[in-house]
């Protein structure tokens, strides 16, 4: 960029609730971010109204560099409300998003933002792999397309591409003018604590797609998920598969749309919750029968959802 020119200004959003330990390892990796001297950059970290060390963790880093680190309060207690929070601090014009249990690489926010640089596009998705500890367990389907959802991982691949699906909040960014024309993150959907709920940030990619802008996979932004040994088993995969339906139902509304209801249930589901079961059970090898099993709780979480909506 020549000297003339504006300098470009990125925030980077980062949320936390209780993980002192992993939220430090993932600030001091964003600390040694590799960025050009011509770009101004900050991070804002959202606390969550966080209970343990979290606090003295981020204004540690504020006080290393103060250029660099904010610390926000946001006692409203739910991700969509942390990053909404964020969005409304933030001075850059372009916003960045990242969880507090990754390692980025020192050009991880450079490559996801650099990108957006140009107005070409309203906002764009990095590559997030497991961490390198991570060994995949015989019942998990990670050739899947979404074998791996649950842990947060976004991989398509090596190649730039436009995308034709929403990325994932680990490793996203867009133009803070797209926020004051689409709105924020809903904040019926999201984690909070107790709660795996999901979906803020792909509902809110499916908005923008929806309206005809474009997105874009950048996968030389790369970031590593860390993955604690309770999310690699079989009852977190479920809840977490039976809360995502939960959360695609709240998101689109389609019980709403059924002809047929019993107790605000359409009936569909009833048919195909009898036939997921019956798959499940007469299916043998692991990665199949488990991968059966999932589709059993998703269509008990479609259930339980259409419940719950009012009618």
């Amino acid at each position: 960029m020549s000297e003339d020119k504006p300098l470009i200004h990125v925030t980077l959003i980062l949320c936390t609730y209780n993980r002192c330990e992993s939220l430090a390892r993932a600030l001091k990796s964003v600390a040694a971010s590799q960025m050009p001297e011509t770009v101004q950059w900050e991070v804002v970290v959202v606390d969550n109204n966080s209970s343990d060390g979290t606090r003295g963790v981020i204004e540690g880093f504020c006080r290393q560099s103060p250029a660099h680190f904010r610390y926000l309060l946001e006692q409203k207690q739910g991700l969509s409300h942390a990053r909404n929070a964020g969005i409304r601090e933030a001075r850059g014009r372009l916003l960045a998003f990242t969880d507090d249990d990754v390692v980025v690489e020192p050009t991880w926010l450079q490559n996801l933002t650099a990108t957006l640089q140009d107005g070409g596009c309203a906002g764009v998705g990095g590559r997030v792999l497991p961490d390198e500890g991570f060994l995949c367990p015989e019942w998990m389907s990670p050739e899947e397309r979404y074998g791996l959802g649950p842990l947060s991982i976004f991989d398509m691949g090596l190649a730039s591409k436009d995308l034709a699906e929403p990325p994932f909040g680990a490793s996203m960014a867009f133009r803070k003018d797209i926020f004051e024309k689409y709105g924020t993150f809903r904040t019926d959907l999201g984690r909070s604590p107790g709660s795996l709920m999901s979906n803020e940030d792909t509902e809110f990619g499916s908005r923008l797609l929806a309206a005809g802008e474009r997105l874009r996979y950048e996968p030389s932004a790369v970031l590593y998920h860390c993955i604690p040994q309770d999310r690699i088993r079989k009852q977190y995969f479920l809840q977490w598969w039976f809360n995502k339906a939960r959360s695609d139902m709240r998101q689109t509304g389609r019980a709403n749309g059924a002809p047929w209801r019993i107790a605000g249930v359409p009936v569909d589901l009833f048919p195909r919750l009898g036939i997921s079961a019956l798959r499940w059970m007469l299916t043998i090898g692991p990665r199949e029968r488990f991968s059966k099993k999932i589709a059993v709780w998703t269509n008990a979480g479609q259930i339980r959802e259409s419940y719950r909506q009012p009618f």
